[in-house]
């Protein structure tokens, strides 16, 4: 009789003496911040699937799954050789559009090869039983590679056309962002399949690789799709200053390093300034940095405040920055979570209309952000 009160009373208790998580105040919400996991080693990208479970990759080359709540000790078997040097490694990581019929997961990483590291993006099918990817093969390789380890990009987005969309960064080496015989500083457009599209700009150009569908892109390593419009739009890192918000278009030249709104980190001006004819102006842009990783727009329910608006995460910054939006205007920004001295390195919205973070801090963290009552 004693074992079965105490049974009864034991969660009563232990749910009394846990301490209450703070509220934390928005101008349109109330939130609280639940830590679902922790102990993670340099996080980069979250993704979700059908079933529920939740998938993170870990940049030193670990794909980790996530289910009820819990962290499995086992990483997925599989993956490729990564080159985990300096910001390369293992990166983003997004389910194809018809995963729950097709199994297909594409993941992005720094490879090594000839040449030095580049931008490689593949597929594999996912066992969910055995925590395995079979049948993996490379979709897209950034050419020519470069011996230096940073500006990788690298983020992945499948639009409602099936057409998936890769950022590569300019490896560190500004000039090549404006080249299009090279795929650094690009954001690169491919079927599912890795085959280059018909319509792509520079399909048929000699002197311009035909993946290449926006250039002059520093580091984007946001992207996402706006819920309406269902425009790709993407954050890329400035040097000094400079950080960019844009939309992508077919065929656009987003300036770097002729034009920016930033300076070099030496404190010397880059290019010739903040405009040119024929490049294009961001719709936002922060300076001083706050060095953007991770993007969503909130579309949910459980959060009617913040319905239609744009978060970002930050990592020199340490918050979350949620931007109002009039069209394609930023009216209004707000920093959070300030006090919890984080780096954000991603941001999603999943299925449950929550808000769903990575920090990349030693160790790493996925929060949740709940609504308070």
């Amino acid at each position: 009789m004693l074992k079965r009160i105490l049974l009864v009373l034991l969660p009563l208790l232990t749910s009394m003496s846990a301490p209450a998580q703070p509220v934390f105040e928005s101008a349109q919400q109330r939130f609280r911040v639940q830590t679902v996991v922790d102990g993670l080693e340099h996080p980069w990208s979250l993704a979700f699937l059908p079933d529920g479970t939740l998938l993170i990759t870990e940049r030193p080359g670990r794909l980790r799954v996530v289910r009820d709540g819990r962290l499995l000790p086992q990483a997925v078997t599989g993956l490729p050789e990564i080159a985990a040097r300096g910001q390369g490694g293992l990166l983003d990581v997004v389910p194809h559009p018809q995963f729950a019929r097709n199994k297909l997961l594409y993941f992005s990483y720094a490879a090594a090869g000839e040449g030095g590291y580049t931008t490689r993006v593949a597929r594999g099918r996912f066992d969910g039983a055995r925590l395995a990817l079979d049948d993996v093969q490379p979709l897209f390789e950034a050419l020519p590679r470069s011996r230096r380890t940073h500006h990788f990009g690298s983020r992945l987005v499948f639009d409602r056309q099936g057409y998936l969309y890769i950022t590569v960064g300019e490896r560190g080496d500004k000039d090549r962002a404006q080249q299009l015989d090279d795929h650094a500083g690009s954001v690169i457009r491919l079927h599912d399949d890795g085959r280059v599209p018909a319509d792509n700009p520079w399909v048929g150009r000699s002197d311009a690789r035909p993946e290449i569908y926006s250039y002059g892109h520093r580091n984007p390593q946001g992207m996402t799709l706006h819920p309406d419009s269902g425009a790709v739009w993407l954050h890329e890192h400035g040097a000094r200053g400079g950080d960019e918000i844009n939309i992508v278009r077919p065929g656009r030249n987003y300036g770097w390093p002729v034009i920016t709104h930033g300076v070099d980190y030496t404190y010397l001006p880059i290019g010739i300034g903040t405009h040119k004819e024929g490049m294009e102006q961001p719709l936002h842009h922060w300076t001083p940095s706050i060095a953007p990783s991770g993007m969503a727009f909130y579309s949910g329910d459980l959060f009617p405040g913040w319905r239609g608006n744009l978060f970002v995460g930050a990592l020199a910054g340490e918050h979350l920055a949620r931007l109002t939006l009039d069209g394609e205007k930023v009216t209004a920004e707000e920093k959070l979570l300030t006090s919890l001295g984080r780096r954000i390195r991603d941001v999603r919205m999943g299925p449950d209309g929550r808000l769903w973070l990575l920090t990349d801090h030693d160790p790493g963290q996925l929060l949740r952000l709940d609504v308070a009552g």
